[in-house]
């Protein structure tokens, strides 16, 4: 019986009215949107089919057209490094750790534990004026994990507005230092730091995601990208792992951000990079020693180095935090995604003493204050996200090897197997990348094959890329290399990656 309430009238609309026809009824205890008759789900449709055409009309996906739409897979739950959808008896192989968070898989029972145990007693609360045991020991951890110098940690909402603290930071510790005019960051061509504006303004100006918003984002200085593979895994024929090489004969960074820093020093605040791996920008993977140099630069030019772990942190690159790999100590870190095994979304900007006080002279206030910063649910999930990774029963470094080692062997093949699709494999710690000679023709259909093979892959540009949890077992990960080395040579798929 329809509940006749105030609220519900107010709520209320008549069929054929408004965008959808939307009608609000109270049964029970729950509102449910009815649709008009374009959306009705009919006896004919099945309720996936209804909830599919209701998302489709309705729900926007990132990165995705509402005219046209990529197709979108219904998940009933996921467990281990399993997806389930609806009406799909076997489950995919998860190659994408949830957008690189999962780290630890679905499901887990020691972070679900901790989400259920901090529930009982506060779900949230205000970080003005008030702190809490979940955030001092997660601050606990970051300190005593990041690298030396690194002690003072802002937490905050993603890996994307941790970006935007750090921006603030430099800036408030230029002006507090009497050099406003410090006010203009350099960073690198190639890469990727989040979706809000300033972190726009720092990714690829030309080849990025963020071209049409130029005209309205900050003006920064940017220097070539690295390149694509002077930082890659290397085997022998007898499974030995190489040295990581010098800088490459073709990489410019170093000199490029070089020459930015000669010429405009006086008025750049930091330099802005992701560490060794570059992310949703193109996967490049560079050299140990490149970040050294940087480091140098930074240093002569009285820069600060503001660097980038969100995606690389927590054992992605086969190091806690990619940093360790060239032994430097940014000034200013950012970390996000898999800080809390991807149940939350939850970010962190961690800083020196030095950068702190500068922000604090004169009477300075860090001006950031996000609504859920310090959210004790997302704080307890990620204290037992990183005891998780660092509980002393399992070698996490040892099994980050191991699958660097598997991804080298059996994506490496596919350059000499298909050179005429693929460009260029590069493996790094838990990151395999295909990267193709152009991008991607028909990425739905390819989404739907891949979801055939029993995985879950999603290429973007042209790169075909795995990240898998770090919780994969060695034929589960073989199922994912094997659909990526099919995709590309097998001539009844092709037809996804080449146009015509």
């Amino acid at each position: 019986q329809e509940v006749d309430h105030p609220m519900m009238r107010a709520l209320r609309l008549p069929r054929g009215t408004g965008h959808s026809g939307c009608e609000w009824r109270w049964r029970g205890a729950r509102a449910r949107c009815l649709a008009g008759e374009s959306n009705s789900a009919g006896p004919e449709r099945s309720s996936t089919e209804a909830m599919l055409s209701f998302d489709r009309q309705h729900l926007w996906h990132p990165y995705t057209s509402m005219e046209k739409p990529l197709p979108v897979f219904p998940v009933t739950r996921a467990e281990g490094v399993h997806i389930y959808l609806e009406g799909k008896e076997e489950p995919l192989v998860d190659g994408m750790s949830s957008w690189w968070a999962a780290i630890h898989g679905y499901n887990h029972e020691r972070l679900n534990e901790a989400i259920m145990s901090q529930a009982s007693a506060m779900s949230h609360i205000m970080f003005g004026g008030l702190t809490h045991r979940p955030a001092v020991d997660l601050a606990e951890r970051l300190v005593a994990m990041t690298p030396r110098g690194l002690d003072k940690v802002f937490l905050c909402d993603s890996g994307s507005v941790s970006v935007e603290v750090a921006i603030k930071m430099v800036l408030q510790y230029w002006y507090h230092a009497g050099r406003p005019e410090r006010n203009k960051l350099v960073t690198v061509r190639g890469g990727y730091h989040g979706d809000t504006f300033g972190a726009m303004a720092l990714c690829d100006p030309v080849n990025g995601m963020h071209a049409m918003f130029q005209g309205v984002l900050s003006q920064h200085h940017f220097a070539p990208a690295p390149c694509s593979s002077c930082g890659c895994a290397q085997y022998d024929k007898d499974g030995h792992r190489r040295a990581l090489g010098l800088v490459g004969p073709e990489c410019h960074m170093v000199e490029g951000v070089s020459d930015v820093l000669d010429k405009h020093g006086s008025e750049v605040g930091a330099l802005v990079l992701e560490p060794l791996v570059q992310g949703a920008g193109g996967m490049r993977m560079y050299s140990p020693n490149c970040l050294r140099q940087l480091r140098e630069l930074c240093d002569r030019h009285d820069v600060l180095m503001v660097l980038d772990e969100i995606a690389t942190g927590f054992g992605r690159t086969g190091h806690l935090f990619a940093t360790e790999a060239a032994n430097v100590t940014p000034d200013i870190m950012c970390i996000g995604k898999a800080l809390t095994g991807g149940c939350m979304t939850l970010g962190a900007t961690i800083t020196s003493e030095r950068v702190a006080l500068g922000v604090s002279r004169n009477d300075g206030v860090l001006m950031h204050g996000p609504t859920f910063m310090g959210n004790p649910l997302a704080c307890a999930v990620a204290c037992a996200s990183i005891d998780l990774l660092l509980d002393s029963t399992w070698d996490w470094k040892a099994k980050v090897r191991a699958m660097e080692k598997q991804l080298f062997r059996e994506l490496v093949p596919c350059r000499a197997l298909a050179p005429e699709i693929v460009a260029d494999v590069r493996v790094l710690g838990g990151i395999g990348v295909l990267q193709l000679h152009e991008p991607v023709a028909d990425m739905a259909g390819l989404q739907r094959w891949l979801v055939d093979q029993g995985v879950w892959v999603r290429p973007f540009g042209r790169l075909l890329y795995l990240m898998p949890p770090f919780t994969v077992s060695p034929s589960e990960l073989s199922s994912l290399t094997t659909a990526l080395a099919r995709c590309v040579v097998e001539n009844d798929t092709r037809k996804f990656l080449v146009k015509g």
